[in-house]
């Protein structure tokens, strides 16, 4: 059986109820896979032991520096890498297509492949809203890559050209609207903290541009546009435009709490931190 010759990497952290279905999906597909774990408490390493997998422990600090060191420390025999989360899952079509294209020659001036998310919530495919199709680079050349040196919505850098990938990969963006709370409350914080701090590394970032095709860059150029408007208003703004304009109430009841809640209540949230931080500021000075 052909062994699609790339070196997966997952970060873990007590996820007894994701990596089974994670690794399933990869099973008997790629040449190797790493899982890098923060020190699980549950029973993620003793599920994971069942596969073909390398076991790595290493201590979390953030995302993008759990990330760029796996990149730079991991025993990788391979020149390609595929980033996946716990909560991620490989379509049969994404795993058909990777077979086929590496099986031929991809051009050298080829870096990296973007994939996109299909997010599923509730177990409903969040189609609408402008969320789908919503492209990720996923997979890219060793050495080639790197992730955002950002506290949060952090995404993966290439060096050079990239190219679109027509399979998918499934995203469980939630196992409860207690989980999706709760992850998010966290987020908000890190996303208020780096607004406020504003805290703008040009250097290993993606810059937003309209004009240079990427995709990841595009959605960054609005995002910038999006930070620039005033506290409160925002988040009314943006889930207008992704729930009505965007027609995000086709995704239905389940869609309805998805869209408002990450479109609104999240950003609301960080807004709502970001007022927090500079009234405590104004109140010390």
């Amino acid at each position: 059986m052909f062994k699609i010759p790339i070196s997966v990497i997952i970060l873990t952290f007590n996820e007894e109820r994701n990596i089974t279905s994670c690794l399933e999906s990869l099973s008997n597909h790629f040449d190797e896979i790493f899982l890098v774990d923060s020190g699980s408490t549950d029973k993620t390493i003793e599920i994971a032991n069942n596969y073909s997998v390398n076991i790595i422990e290493h201590p979390f600090e953030n995302y993008s520096t759990q990330r760029n060191w796996a990149f730079e420390n991991l025993p990788l025999r391979n020149q390609w890498i595929l980033n996946m989360d716990a909560d991620h899952r490989l379509t049969r079509e994404i795993v058909i297509e990777l077979q086929q294209k590496f099986q031929q020659d991809i051009p050298p001036s080829i870096n990296g492949m973007l994939s996109s998310r299909k997010t599923l919530f509730m177990g409903k495919w969040i189609k609408y809203g402008g969320h789908y199709p919503t492209y990720h680079a996923v997979i890219f050349r060793k050495g080639k890559g790197s992730c955002e040196d950002k506290l949060y919505d952090q995404h993966f850098k290439v060096e050079g050209e990239v190219i679109k990938l027509k399979g998918d990969i499934i995203d469980l963006i939630t196992e409860s609207l207690s989980t999706f709370t709760l992850r998010h409350d966290k987020w908000s914080t890190l996303e208020a903290l780096q607004q406020f701090n504003k805290i703008d590394k040009t250097q290993g970032t993606i810059n937003g541009s309209l004009i240079d095709g990427n995709p990841i860059a595009k959605r960054r150029y609005y995002k910038n546009i999006y930070e620039r408007f005033p506290l409160f208003v925002r988040p009314a703004v943006y889930f207008f435009i992704r729930y009505f304009l965007r027609l995000g109430f086709l995704d239905g009841k389940r869609g309805l709490i998805f869209h408002f809640l990450q479109c609104f209540w999240f950003r609301f949230l960080i807004d709502a931190k970001i007022y927090e931080l500079r009234k405590t500021r104004d109140e010390n000075q």
